[in-house]
């Protein structure tokens, strides 16, 4: 069986869940699925989408299973994936100039590229926009979290974080509100970008952390910021 392709066995024992469990899910149509020769095969990439796409209904527990399953899965060169390190100082923009949702997607992208690590940001542009059409990112406490739908290992040299904040908030698209703070997550394989979204959504329920990474005045404050808070995430 290939490697991107799960059996039922095989998917349960890395959902941590029961057979029981996941043939439930089945029959729900809540994870993605098809037969083949009879016997149930699920595709890694499209599990991924569901795990992703379920996040936003996990606890901090169930996001922190999501980080150590991640981490499971991964080698020793990124089992200990931390925010501050992946967040380039020169992807922080504070202030983003951006007054308009294309001109933020246009400006994160541009300063991505500028790092190095990223070679072609109007692809990259173009797969956020792709994912922000199927369903906008943006949240009710005023962070979207960009990415896009796949990660694109073809034009990235290693994966990263950009953040953004505007200097009044925008409206983005999926909420009422207006969003000010702008993630992008830019990942070179399904692990990393579900370890990195689990991870910043265990920040961003912290209310008390989105006050203090608003009134940072810079790149370091940034970045000590939220040194300070994923600390007490371990």
């Amino acid at each position: 069986m290939p490697e991107e392709v799960f059996d039922l066995p095989t998917l349960a024992k890395y959902l941590h869940l029961s057979i029981q469990q996941v043939e439930k899910l089945v029959k729900r149509d809540e994870i993605p699925s098809r037969r083949i020769g009879g016997e149930l095969r699920f595709s890694r990439a499209e599990v991924h989408q569901w795990m992703e796409s379920r996040m936003g209904l996990l606890d901090d527990a169930g996001l922190a299973a999501v980080e150590s399953q991640m981490q499971d899965e991964g080698d020793a060169a990124v089992e200990e994936l931390n925010l501050h390190d992946i967040l380039l100082a020169e992807a922080i923009a504070v202030p983003l100039v951006a007054r308009t949702k294309n001109s933020v997607i246009a400006k994160m992208t541009e300063m991505a590229m500028n790092t190095g690590m990223l070679w072609d940001a109007e692809k990259m542009a173009a797969a956020i926009k792709a994912r922000e059409d199927l369903q906008s990112t943006a949240m009710d406490n005023g962070v979207a979290i960009l990415h896009p739908r796949r990660p694109q290992t073809a034009i990235l040299a290693e994966g990263f974080l950009a953040l953004g904040i505007t200097s009044q908030g925008i409206p983005f698209g999926g909420s009422r509100h207006l969003t000010d703070v702008f993630w992008l997550v830019c990942s070179i394989d399904d692990r990393m970008h579900l370890q990195t979204l689990a991870r910043l959504s265990r920040l961003l329920v912290n209310e008390t952390f989105l006050e203090s990474l608003r009134a940072c005045a810079g790149p370091t404050d940034v970045k000590a910021c939220i040194a300070e808070y994923e600390s007490s995430l371990d």
